[in-house]
């Protein structure tokens, strides 16, 4: 039989098939850099994406805060005018009261009673002045007490006047009734 060296052949197929493996691997190696390199770009575009996004949203809530205190300082401005408006009208209802309040005064003193001073103070009146007798003032309180428009008088004092012995000064305190358009609030 002749002899037939086949170790060169097989030598051969195995650097054929080696340098096959190689290729394939190298194919591979870059195959998966490259998917893996498209898979980095592909999340790095989302996120890159995500934050603009977000930032949009931040400018867009800096805006929206901005327009929300606009509105809570008009609608500060919108309590302060219906406040205003709310004084304004009771002003205007209470505007024939003190007329009243005068009107009826001069109708329950007595003669030999005057008043010097009148203040008011919310729903109290203090009235000072001169009366001949200590009567005529208490004539004058129940006249008071018995009126439409003033509550119970309150005397505070009555003392003689030190120059004079026929007049006395007096200080009372009388709350006012309910008016018409307190009634109506």
């Amino acid at each position: 039989m002749a002899n037939i060296n086949l170790l060169p052949w097989r030598e051969e197929r195995r650097r054929e098939l080696q340098n096959q493996y190689l290729t394939q691997l190298g194919v591979s190696v870059v195959v998966a850099a490259l998917i893996a390199f498209g898979g980095f770009s592909f999340v790095q575009g989302q996120i890159n994406n995500q934050n603009a996004r977000n930032k949009f949203l931040e400018q867009e809530i800096a805006v929206l805060d901005k327009q929300i205190k606009e509105i809570q300082e008009l609608e500060k401005k919108r309590e302060e005018l219906e406040t205003r408006m709310n004084i304004i009208q009771q002003l205007e209802k209470s505007r024939p009261e003190i007329v009243r309040l005068f009107d009826e005064m001069v109708r329950v003193m007595p003669s030999e009673v005057s008043v010097s001073e009148i203040s008011r103070n919310q729903q109290t009146l203090v009235v000072k002045g001169l009366a001949g007798a200590n009567t005529r003032v208490a004539k004058f309180m129940r006249n008071l007490d018995e009126s439409e428009v003033y509550g119970k008088p309150d005397l505070k004092f009555i003392s003689q006047q030190k120059n004079d012995e026929a007049l006395n000064n007096y200080e009372l305190t009388v709350s006012l009734a309910k008016s018409e358009t307190d009634k109506d609030e």
